[in-house]
């Protein structure tokens, strides 16, 4: 029988190839292989007076790892956690919104430390506040038929069945907007896999000139954008934060000047704002300041009169828009309202008209998780409730209401006991629409028709409405003859 490596350390000895160093944590020897004439690991060498006396040190970019001393200024050079060169697209804190001072709350005590009286007084004024708005929004599920095959796969299970009949109802809903059409930018703000963009293009088959740009602040795996390799389809990944995004600094759209679709599946709270800000502020301001020529004209510059007529034949065709806009349309489902940001929100006008400020909006934005972390009602459910992620606008997983359960420090059952889990519901979706509404005040100042929907069922997610907006006719240039 064959002998097993001495691993434990009443032995004395590592296994053979492997680091000397004793982990008392883990009351086992390191694993990792060492060099060939070395007894310790790279990470635990500076443990060893053997080892030339060289010192470990943690690297100032970054503590996870460590590095010789006498090596610092060299791996400084090459390290993963380095600052890069920012392309130019990157302009710090343009879609950030300004930054007042005089707004921001200073340390605020948690909702679960807030007195009955304190809180029945936020309750009175969020009430007072959502006078007159509806909080019953129209259905608008959908599907659409480039999904079906996926839809009916009986390899699915839960999870992927909801995310498709999700992407399906967006899918639908960019169709019903007369958005899925050729000529197009389609750009997915936190876009993770990318798999709503893949659905997109998988719908636009052979349609001509449509680009992708997607928009993700970490490294993502198991992406999907490698599958398109239809020519007329282009795909570009940009790992960015959109707080920093400029769109017409992106050569794709300089050049192209394509109309650009905003598209989202559960777009974190301050992200939602950001990616506003981003296409409507940015990018379509900037748009109309440099007095950027119509499509009609352009078409017109390249082709004979048979050819424009042919063109514009098609376009109606395939739902190509009469007059160019920078912004044809956007397409975002919302959530994590409890993530969102007093700076960076773009409803502060529709706030303040109504005598609220960063204090009220800090406590509703708190509030509004009590829309999907009172469903609780058995034993089982409430062993599977998670806490919730860190703080990170841009989540790289491709859901992020956790199926419908949502615990904070502020959790329901950290509050006093005199409202039900229905009255915390309603008062948790009142806070959702009501932080929703000052982003549909936004888009209509800024020329646009939104509108807020239930995309998809509760049961499938508890985050179920869908922003959408199209830019308002009147606002629209004029196409020349």
């Amino acid at each position: 029988m064959a002998a097993s490596a001495p691993v434990p350390h009443a032995t004395g000895f590592p296994a053979e190839g492997r680091c000397g160093y004793y982990v008392e944590k883990k009351k086992r020897f390191c694993r990792m292989v060492v060099a060939a004439g070395r007894r310790f690991c790279g990470e635990h060498a500076g443990a060893a007076e053997e080892e030339n006396a060289r010192k470990r040190i943690l690297c100032p970019l970054d503590p996870k790892h460590t590095v010789y001393e006498d090596q610092l200024a060299k791996h400084l050079k090459k390290c993963n956690s380095r600052e890069k060169p920012k392309p130019d697209f990157f302009i710090q804190d343009i879609n950030a919104g300004l930054k007042d001072e005089t707004e921001i709350p200073e340390q605020l005590v948690p909702i679960s430390s807030l007195s009955e009286e304190q809180l029945e007084n936020l309750i009175k004024k969020l009430k007072k506040a959502s006078e007159g708005l509806n909080s019953t929004l129209k259905d608008q599920i959908m599907s659409h038929p480039a999904l079906h095959d996926a839809l009916n796969d009986p390899k699915n299970g839960d999870s992927a069945t909801k995310h498709l009949k999700q992407q399906a109802s967006i899918l639908g809903n960019i169709e019903k907007l007369k958005l899925l059409g050729p000529r197009r930018c389609f750009v997915e703000f936190g876009a993770g896999k990318g798999k709503l963009s893949h659905w997109v293009d998988i719908a636009l088959k052979d349609a001509e000139k449509v680009h992708f740009i997607l928009v993700e602040k970490v490294t993502t795996r198991f992406k999907v954008d490698g599958k398109h390799r239809k020519k007329n389809s282009v795909f570009e990944r940009l790992q960015i934060d959109i707080q920093h995004l400029c769109l017409n600094k992106i050569p794709l759209l300089s050049k192209e000047k394509l109309p650009v679709v905003g598209i989202g599946k559960h777009l974190c709270g301050v992200a939602t704002d950001l990616a506003l800000r981003c296409l409507v502020e940015t990018y379509a301001a900037s748009c109309e300041e440099r007095n950027e020529e119509p499509l009609a004209k352009r078409i017109k510059n390249d082709k004979t009169e048979k050819e424009i007529n042919t063109l514009a034949k098609e376009g109606n065709e395939k739902n190509v828009p009469e007059k160019w806009t920078p912004v044809a349309g956007i397409v975002i489902a919302l959530c994590c309202h409890h993530r969102c940001d007093w700076r960076h929100y773009v409803g502060k006008e529709y706030f303040k008209a109504l005598g609220l400020g960063a204090v009220e909006f800090h406590y509703f934005q708190r509030l509004s998780s009590w829309a999907t972390c009172g469903m609780r009602k058995t034993s089982l459910e409430a062993s599977n409730i998670t806490t919730m992620r860190k703080d990170n606008q841009n989540d790289n997983s491709e859901e992020h209401d956790d199926g419908g359960y949502r615990i904070t420090d502020d959790s329901a059952e950290s509050l006093s006991g005199f409202l039900t889990v229905e009255e915390k519901k309603k008062i948790g979706h009142l806070c959702k629409l009501l932080i929703d509404q000052g982003r549909i005040q936004y888009l209509q100042q800024k020329g646009f028709s939104p509108a807020l929907q239930y995309y998809t069922d509760p049961l499938v997610s508890l985050e179920n409405v869908l922003l959408t907006a199209l830019p308002k006719l009147s606002s629209l240039p004029e196409t020349s003859a």
